[in-house]
Parts: structure tokens; sequence; C-alpha cells
């Protein structure tokens, strides 16, 4: 597993995602369009496309400034949906992604936002495998915010849901990672929900997020400094894969210090049928705030609703059934 730097509190009340709430709200209509390559391109928008590719990325951008993608449906497909290589200033907002290898995997760029996307069955397996990972990404304006992901058992392969590796916010605006709801992982060993520091990172805030049976562990750090962790909540049943709900761990020869983990709540059960929220591996100094973090009985699966993806099509069907 992986651990966590913390950031300073007033980080995160100057700098927060706003959204109404989590997931996508469109629900079409789409017009079908073949993979989308871009290199180069620049003040663009793709929106309202239904996009396949059995064999490669839906949409592919390479050295691209500026662009929105929103409103689109992407899978399935056997690598991303959406695939971004030394880009900057992307926003991917209100898109439906569904039994692709990963959701959106960004490469060497900064500016980049994740926003109110639906993410259903991520196929993996390693090193895919996220709803969302950011590989040295860097800078300010990053974020990956009010997001829901569903993986069903049998139908998926995830690793780690949101993962942050070699990745680095500013001390004056972090990484945002916040407000997302993330049902379902397993039944990778070593996967979970949310991972940050891994192979190190820095100025990363993980917020307000909600977790149940994220999948080996809840929420970890893996090396890195000035990463926080608060507020977020975390339920994990017993599973032959299931480990540690909470952790930080440094695994590598980065620095792991100055980092916050603080104010969660935790209730996550190990394969052995034990309770196991917690594990502080020692070897990242000082963690702010670890003697704040509760164990909570009352957190069980429907900590979320039985419905987080797709919300529009069930908002729909509700209205039908009232007109009737």
């Amino acid at each position: 597993m992986k651990k966590r730097v913390v950031l300073n509190l007033v980080f995160i009340v100057l700098f927060k995602c706003f959204s109404i709430g989590q997931g996508s709200a469109y629900c079409g209509p789409f017009t079908d369009k073949s993979p989308i390559v871009w290199n180069e391109e620049h003040n663009k928008t793709i929106s309202g496309f239904e996009i396949i590719h059995p064999n490669g990325h839906c949409i592919t951008l390479t050295n691209c400034t500026n662009i929105i993608i929103q409103n689109c449906k992407l899978g399935p497909s056997k690598h991303e949906g959406v695939s971004l290589v030394h880009c900057k200033n992307i926003t991917i907002q209100n898109c439906t992604m569904d039994s692709v290898d990963s959701g959106v995997v960004a490469d060497s760029c900064t500016g980049i936002v994740v926003i109110n996307n639906d993410i259903r069955n991520v196929l993996g397996p390693l090193p895919r495998g996220q709803m969302v990972q950011f590989g040295r990404v860097y800078g300010a304006g990053n974020r990956i915010c009010y997001n829901a992901c569903e993986n069903l058992e049998g139908q998926s392969h995830p690793e780690d849901v949101i993962s942050l590796y070699r990745s680095n916010g500013t001390a004056e605006d972090p990484i945002q990672v916040i407000g997302n709801r993330i049902r379902g992982g397993g039944p990778s060993t070593s996967g979970g929900g949310i991972m940050t520091g891994d192979q190190g990172g820095s100025y990363i805030v993980v917020k307000d997020n909600i977790l149940v049976d994220p999948g080996q562990y809840g929420i970890t750090i893996a090396s890195g400094n000035h990463i926080t962790i608060q507020d977020n909540k975390i339920y994990g049943r017993q599973q032959p894969f299931s480990n540690v709900g909470l952790s930080a761990w440094n695994q590598y020869p980065t620095d792991c210090s100055t980092n916050t983990i603080r104010d969660n709540e935790v209730n996550f059960t190990n394969k052995d049928g034990k309770l196991n929220c917690f594990w502080n591996k020692g070897n990242c100094g000082e963690v702010t705030g670890w003697e704040t973090n509760q164990y909570n009985p009352d957190l069980k699966e429907d900590i979320l609703p039985a419905v987080i993806t797709g919300k529009c099509k069930e908002l729909n069907n509700r209205k039908t059934k009232n007109m009737n």
C-alpha cells in the first residue's frame, strides 16, 4: 500500500471544488462518433458524442491545450476512455464511461479537471484499472472531484480507483480529490480506493470522499509530503482480498513527511474477519491528526445510495412512473 502527504487546512478552504452533486447529470442525446485522436489542437470542445473503440482509446489528446470534453458517452473500450499526454488545461465533465480499462489517464500534464463524471466497471488489469490516474501531473488547477464510480463484482477488475503517481500540486493550489463516490473493488490484492504518493508526490488534498468496499485498502499514502487526507468515510466488508481502511506507509526511497490524516471515519474488516481500520507503519514521520481518526461501527453499505451512477436515468424513470 501507499501513503499520503497532508496539506494545511487553509488550502482546503481557499481552493475547493464546487459541484451541485456527484456523477454526471447528462443522459443524451449522443451522436455516434469514431475515436478522436488529436495532436497539438487548442481551444476546442468535444461534446455530445458516443464513442466505442474495442482496440484503443476513445479519445486521445497529445500536446493539446484548453480542451473541454463534456456530455459524452465513452466505451466499451479495451483501453482508456480519455488518454492525455503532455496536455494543459483539459476539463472532462458530465461524461459517462462504461467498460473501459481506465476512465481518464493523464501523463505529464497540468491543469487537468475531472469533475461530475460517471465511470462504471473499469476493467484493468494492472497497470490500468483506474477511474482516474494522474501520472506526473504537476502545478496548479488539477482536480478530481464529484465523480461517481461503481465496479460490479465479476464485471470489473479495478486496481487503484484513483491513483496519484509522482504528482505534485502547489502550496497555494494543491491537487484536489474531493467529493467522489466509489463503490466496489477487487479482486486485486494490491489495489484499492484512493492512492496518494505513489513513488512520491506532494501538495494533495483528499477530502469528503465516500468509499464502500473499495478493495484491498480504502485510502493510503505510499510516500510524499504535504498530503492531507481528511473527513472521508470508508466502509469495507470482509472479502478475500480486503486488508486495511486507512494507512500511512512509505514504500519507496522517496521522502515521506509533513503529512496530515485527520477526522476520517472508518469501518473496515480484513480478509480474516478482523476489524482493521487504521495502520501507520511509522516511516512517514509524525502524521498530523492521526489520533483524530475514528472507528465508526455505524458505517455500513448504506452510506452510499443504491444508485450512484446513471442517476439521470433513475430520475427519468421516476418521472415516467409519476406521470402514469
